[in-house]
Parts: structure tokens; C-alpha cells; sequence
């Protein structure tokens, strides 16, 4: 195990992030945490992915706030960014499409590292005849594994009718691998148990136990905001103070959309009507 190169891994958390917590922040933490503990993993990255206002979730504000928070949120952090694209699609799209597009962009810009380091290897060899000695044994490195970020609630959610396709499933948890953090109420090794697709899967999801419960919901913030409550310390104050400034959660924001099909239920259960 000394010598075995470690597998570099970003993580992707998509979500509503209505608005941004400390949980959300601290996932990434546990995550990477547990990863590397396994020996086998480097996580260099972490990507935060909020999803459109086309996903028409009730009490969902727009997305130009949940982003401008999120960023807020993530500005002293040295690995964990912000990703806009997922919220400029004008249609709501798949959390597969979405970790396939930034599975791709991993892709195409390791491949320009490559071609870069080419350059610069060629320039090094006229100066310096030994170079090659030393570089003989480099191999290329790896592209860094995308995996899917996610609480359990989601990994749980794969098995409401009409919320995801099973080729998505297969697709995240088969070719990407899940890390999913354990929530009170919630037994995801229960659920794996009970799916024969993450079942099949299981040994790409990784679960983790978060020993320090911490159950901020962002649905009881809102609420607690919208009743005038403090949400200090459940929030980085960056994002509380946005708040305060936009004035963005009120009984009112609350019930946008709330006459609306929710976009993936929209979807699939037309589909399969037909």
C-alpha cells in the first residue's frame, strides 16, 4: 500500500441550497475526511452545483441569490468552489447530466494539463539532457474521480416513483460512486439493502457516519426567518447578512411555486403516462 498512487477525487454537491448552511459546508469536510482515511483517496476538490429555478421547488428562491450566497459561503474556504452552469440551463436538468458535465470538464482539462506539460517537457529536454531520466517513469497522471456529494435523504429519494430514472441511478452510483452522509432518521444501509440497483452498486457508495449530529435543515431556517428568529451560527454570517440585505425569505417567497409540479415528477410521470 506505501508505494500504491492515491486516487484524486472531486466531489459534487448538487442541491437547492435555499439557502446555503453550515451542514452543506461541513459535508464536504466529513467527506474528505473519510475518504482519505481510507488510504486510497486524495480529494482535491469540491464543486457546489445549485440547481436552476426551472426545478420549480416550492419556496425556492432565484438562483442568482442561492449562488451569490453560496459563493458568500465558500470565500475563505482553499478547495470548495461554486459552479454556476447547472443554474444557466433554461430547463431543468438531470443530477446525471449535471455530474456528467463536470465529469467532462475534469476531463478536457486534464487533458490540457497533459498537452501544457508536453510544452514545457520538450522545451526541458533540449536544456537539460537528463531530464528525461527523471521523467521516464511518469506514467500520465489519471483524470481525479468525480463522485456524487449527498445526504441521505437523497440516496433514499431514488426510490420515489417518478423522481429519477434508473439508468440515472445506475449511471451516478455505478460509473461516479456516492459518498452520502448518514442524517438522523435515515438508515441508508437499509436502503441499499432494499434497492437491487444500489445493491448491485454498493461498493461505490460510500457512507458516512457523522458522529457530531448536526441537523440544520434549510427548510427550518426558512421558517425561523420568516417568524423573525435568529439563524446565527446555522448559517456563515456572510449569508446571513445577504439575507437581511435582499430580504429574501418571507411567507411570501415561501409559497412560489406552490402550484407547481415539481420538474422531475413533471417529467417522468408524463412519460411513463404515455
Amino acid at each position: 500500500m506505501e508505494g500504491r498512487a492515491l486516487t484524486r477525487v472531486v466531489l459534487l454537491a448538487c442541491g437547492s441550497f435555499n439557502p446555503i448552511t453550515n451542514m452543506h459546508l461541513r459535508m464536504f469536510e466529513l467527506a474528505r475526511d473519510h475518504l482519505e482515511d481510507t488510504g486510497q483517496y486524495q480529494v482535491v476538490k469540491g464543486i457546489i452545483s445549485p440547481v436552476g429555478d426551472a426545478y420549480k421547488k416550492k419556496g425556492l428562491i432565484e438562483a442568482c441569490h442561492r449562488l451569490e450566497m453560496a459563493r458568500l459561503a465558500t470565500e475563505n474556504s482553499d478547495w470548495i468552489t461554486v459552479d454556476s452552469w447547472e443554474t444557466l440551463q433554461p430547463e431543468w436538468l438531470e443530477t446525471a447530466k449535471v455530474v456528467r458535465h463536470h465529469s467532462d470538464e475534469l476531463l478536457a482539462a486534464e487533458h490540457n494539463s497533459d498537452d501544457v506539460d508536453t510544452v514545457k517537457y520538450a522545451k526541458k529536454r533540449r536544456i537539460k539532457e537528463d531530464y528525461f531520466e527523471s521523467s521516464s517513469n511518469h506514467k500520465g497522471r489519471d483524470s481525479p474521480q468525480l463522485m456524487l456529494l449527498c445526504g441521505a435523504d437523497v440516496l433514499e429519494s431514488f426510490g420515489i416513483p417518478n423522481m429519477w430514472k434508473q439508468e440515472d441511478i445506475a449511471e451516478i452510483v455505478g460509473r461516479y460512486g456516492v459518498v452520502c452522509i448518514t442524517r438522523c432518521g435515515n438508515d441508508p444501509y437499509k436502503f441499499i439493502h432494499q434497492s437491487d440497483m444500489l445493491w448491485k452498486y454498493r461498493k461505490n457508495i460510500h457512507v458516512v457516519h457523522e458522529w457530531v449530529t448536526n441537523e440544520i435543515s434549510a427548510t427550518l431556517v426558512r421558517r425561523a426567518m420568516r417568524r423573525g428568529l435568529s439563524v446565527r451560527y446555522l448559517l456563515p454570517d456572510a449569508v446571513v447578512h445577504y439575507i437581511q440585505e435582499h430580504s429574501l425569505y418571507s411567507a411570501e417567497s415561501e409559497q412560489k411555486n406552490a402550484d407547481v409540479v415539481l420538474a422531475p415528477l413533471q417529467r417522468y410521470a408524463g412519460a411513463s403516462s404515455k
